[in-house]
């Protein structure tokens, strides 16, 4: 008989964003499948995909994928064959999904056949995932992990508000309309001292204007503190929304560090680092404001990358320029800001 392998579950993010060109990328939150302690998604390369158990999904479009994955469903696909992972923008199933067939075996689960589907019945041998399961798990274990979700729906969600503080200037309602486009819930506020706690455990960041001094930032750091909010405080940036947007995604992100496809990413006047865990495409982006504050953008990498740190050149941002410029580095899922010489 095949070995067990464990199932779990653990929080992940698909990072949104303003991106280069201009177009955007929608943020969702949801639940990975860990398979023997490693995140399955991290298993499949390249794959910009969510897992049907998102948080943004209603209660009972939630509790239906649940009961799906439990078998106590039909699966929605022929072959018995179901969703593990869908498009993180429209779910649907023409811009390719990653399905399996999910069986009882006697007294066990077991997910097989892996594969990448666009169409009603997928070809294994041309789009399977070789060295891809199957796994085999424990039905007890298995089911006991999946119900707890249905037990515990009200606690899946995470905060994906965020809260601007400082002026309406134009800035913060640019950022704010950016952030609402990748589906980033964003308020602007003055003060945010006497909000109600209950109130402000609902955001998941905090960003500050670029005019608010340190004597507001201290305020809203206690407030926050004294309500017991875990929320991320972004300190202002150069106001750039793209670079902004960035900041924030990386302050939303649920994912583990250890189960992150970008480990790190530093930069000194001369190169920029970037570590990956696993093999993925990376972008980094070079943001900085010109003498007439227009802001400038460099695409300074766009490549496939083997586990490892990375070295990359800064010599296009210009000697000059270099001090006062930011980098985005972007993968599948995740996002890292760093200032070049910070």
């Amino acid at each position: 008989m095949a070995e067990y392998a464990t199932f779990g579950l653990a929080p992940a993010t698909r990072a949104g964003g303003v991106l280069p060109d201009g177009g955007y990328q929608a943020h969702r939150d949801f639940l990975d499948f860990i398979v023997d302690g490693r995140a399955l998604l991290a298993r499949l390369a390249d794959v910009d995909a969510v897992s049907p158990l998102a948080a943004d999904l209603g209660p009972s479009i939630f509790t239906a994928h649940v009961r799906r994955l439990l078998l106590d469903a039909d699966p929605p696909l022929a072959d018995g064959r179901y969703v593990l992972y869908g498009c993180p923008e429209c779910e649907g199933l023409a811009c390719g999904a990653v399905t399996a067939v999910i069986e009882r075996d006697g007294p066990d689960i077991v997910w097989r056949d892996f594969a990448w589907q666009t169409e009603e019945s997928p070809d294994l041998a041309r789009d399977g995932y070789p060295g891809v399961g199957p796994f085999r798990f424990r039905a007890d274990a298995y089911r006991a992990t999946l119900e707890r979700l249905l037990a515990d729906g009200a606690d899946r969600t995470a905060a994906r508000r965020v809260l601007l503080v400082g002026g309406r200037v134009a800035v913060l309602a640019r950022l704010a309309a950016a952030l609402r486009s990748i589906g980033v819930g964003a308020e602007i506020t003055r003060d945010a001292a006497g909000a109600a706690a209950e109130e402000l455990r609902t955001y998941g960041a905090v960003a500050f204007g670029p005019a608010v001094g340190e004597d507001e930032r201290a305020a809203v750091r206690a407030a926050f503190a004294a309500a017991g909010s875990d929320a991320v405080l972004v300190e202002p940036l150069a106001p750039i929304v793209p670079l902004l947007v960035a900041r924030i995604e990386q302050a939303l992100q649920r994912t583990p560090d250890d189960r992150r496809p970008l480990t790190a990413l530093t930069a000194t006047t001369a190169d920029a680092r970037v570590e990956v865990s696993a093999a993925c495409r990376v972008r980094l982006t070079g943001y900085r404001l010109d003498r007439l504050h227009r802001v400038r953008a460099y695409d300074l990498l766009d490549a496939r990358l083997a586990p490892g740190p990375h070295t990359v050149p800064l010599a296009r941002l210009g000697k000059r320029a270099r001090g006062g410029a930011y980098l985005v580095a972007r993968t599948f899922g995740d996002v890292r800001v760093a200032r070049v010489g910070g």
